[in-house]
């Protein structure tokens, strides 16, 4: 039976029946929307969403074809693609799907001890990492500390060891680091089994909601505005059906554009709250979604009308600097081995040519260039796109530095603290020089 149709423009879809995987996370809100608000139908798709245990399940389901696509940690294209932690498939992402979303969540005995070593420290935001290092000092001999990530190949893995190594924590030396999925990682804090995690919401939410833990620091304080999620599809996959990746991504655009509007948020957390989605209730998801953020139970909520963002600024953009800097940290951490074109592997992964296509099918204004610096940018500022310009929101790193995409050596010679194992040398003869 021929169960192909055609796009609203006319475009013949190659396969309109899609199954797209999902991790429970505020951020899957544009897979969510497309589907309930009616994107993906009038698109010509039809959809059904797959809710995930873990991110590993996610880039293995996807890999091996089970899966047509799915929410995925913008690093993870990446990976997949280098054959990064055991699975090599040519993986792109063709959108981000949102901006920040993730908080380093400490439980309340580490909050104690952070506090009886520096007790201003713990409450002056941003918050450094400075406290737990004389903690380590002062206390080399007491309760081990352990932190959880997501996933090896995470935003949240990279920037809590940013966070910690900008105080002289070595995460791979002085503290214990593992894996969890995010969806477990409050009952794992309430237990003791790890001491904090880096994570997305509503997992910090509801962490501080049952008073299991404290918010250190949100992910948008320690870089403004950095990518987090991605739409991940096998580039095979992608070559043998553009009609329909274009329609799929149309379909996400409307959704990330409806979620940024003022006053859908409500709604869409009424939505996430479901069972077949996220699964907490909405009160902790608007915790989150509705522009405040609370840190701890005994703390009012204070503004963050940034904390999720899905449309404004470009956030749908996949940004080829934005994978730049994430294999920088590839390298800083020991997890790439071997020399690589840095910025052949980026232009492979991230494809903004597709979402320039999609977006221009919507009318919608669009970046004239792939790469952008980060950390220069105090406050919103307008981005020239030849047409309508767009404005962008701050990109500031918490410790000052910049990250100039056009040398990306550079910038890895500037981390005192790293574990790497590729000369700085062979990546150059590899064809990263500025």
């Amino acid at each position: 039976m021929d169960h192909s149709q055609e796009t609203a423009a006319g475009n013949l879809i190659e396969k309109p029946r899609l199954t797209l995987g999902f991790i429970p996370l505020t951020d899957c809100a544009p897979f969510v929307i497309a589907l309930e608000k009616g994107h993906f139908r009038r698109h010509g798709l039809d959809v059904a969403l797959s809710r995930q245990p873990s991110w590993a399940a996610i880039r293995d389901k996807v890999a091996a074809g089970m899966l047509d696509g799915a929410h995925m940690l913008a690093p993870m294209p990446i990976a997949t693609t280098l054959g990064l932690g055991g699975v090599r498939k040519a993986t792109i992402a063709p959108m981000s799907l949102d901006l920040n979303g993730n908080a380093v969540t400490v439980s309340n005995a580490l909050y104690r001890r952070l506090t009886a070593v520096a007790a201003a420290e713990p409450s002056q935001r941003p918050v450094s990492a400075r406290s737990l290092r004389r903690l380590l000092e002062l206390d080399a001999g007491g309760e081990a500390v352990r932190f959880a990530t997501v996933f090896p190949f995470s935003s949240h893995n990279y920037l809590l060891r940013y966070w910690l190594a900008a105080a002289g924590v070595d995460p791979d030396r002085h503290i214990g680091m593992t894996v969890i999925p995010p969806p477990q990682m409050p009952r794992c804090l309430a237990a003791g089994e790890i001491s904090g995690y880096c994570a997305g919401e509503p997992w910090n939410a509801y962490a501080v909601a049952h008073g299991i833990g404290r918010v250190l620091i949100t992910d948008y304080e320690i870089w403004n505005n950095s990518p987090e999620k991605v739409l991940g599809v096998n580039l095979d996959w992608a070559e043998r059906h553009p009609n329909t990746l274009r329609a799929l991504l149309m379909a996400l655009l409307e959704a990330a554009q409806w979620l940024d509007q003022p006053g859908n948020r409500m709604e869409a957390a009424a939505l996430l709250a479901s069972p077949d989605y996220v699964g907490v209730p909405a009160d902790i998801l608007q915790m989150s979604m509705t522009g405040s953020f609370q840190y701890a139970a005994d703390e009012a909520a204070v503004s963050l009308p940034d904390f999720n963002v899905f449309h404004r600024y470009a956030a749908t953009f996949p940004w080829r600097s934005h994978a730049l800097w994430f294999l920088t940290q590839m390298l800083r951490w020991g997890q790439i081995a071997e020399p690589v074109d840095l910025h052949a592997v980026a232009e492979q992964v991230y494809r903004p040519d597709l979402w320039r296509e999609a977006s221009a099918a919507l009318g919608m204004p669009c970046p004239s260039g792939d790469h952008k610096g980060e950390g220069v940018h105090a406050r919103p500022w307008t981005l020239d796109t030849g047409a309508s310009p767009l404005v962008m929101g701050p990109d500031l790193f918490f410790d000052g530095t910049a990250f100039d995409p056009a040398d990306p050596i550079a910038y890895l010679a500037g981390f005192e603290l790293h574990h790497r194992r590729v000369k700085l040398d062979d990546l150059a003869r590899a064809g990263n020089s500025p």
